[in-house]
């Protein structure tokens, strides 16, 4: 790995460890008791989906990081779906007008 890899490596995984994936298990904890996602949460996701832009020539480069990689979008995917099914289940069923 080059130094230039091993630097930028360290900084996102760093935040990825410290700021984003504690945050977005937290959002994680909220919605599997049937909260909602605000405005705070989709820009921590939206975060998260930047830094997993970021690292994956990173990755492709350096497979040996491949699982850690997977499971970041693994929980991008779970928050996501979960996010989705609380909003589908807590939307007013909407009747068409009967002719």
């Amino acid at each position: 790995m080059s130094d230039n890899d091993l630097g930028i490596t360290i900084t996102l995984l760093e935040k990825l460890s410290i700021e984003i994936i504690p945050k977005a298990i937290g959002i994680q904890d909220r919605l599997n008791n049937g909260e909602h996602l605000d405005h705070w949460d989709r820009q921590t996701m939206d975060e998260l989906i930047e830094s997993a832009h970021q690292v994956k020539p990173l990755i492709d480069r350096h497979p040996e990081h491949q699982e850690m990689y997977a499971q970041l979008v693994h929980l991008y995917k779970q928050i996501s779906d979960q996010a989705l099914l609380n909003e589908s289940i807590s939307a007013p069923i909407r009747s068409w007008p009967v002719q």
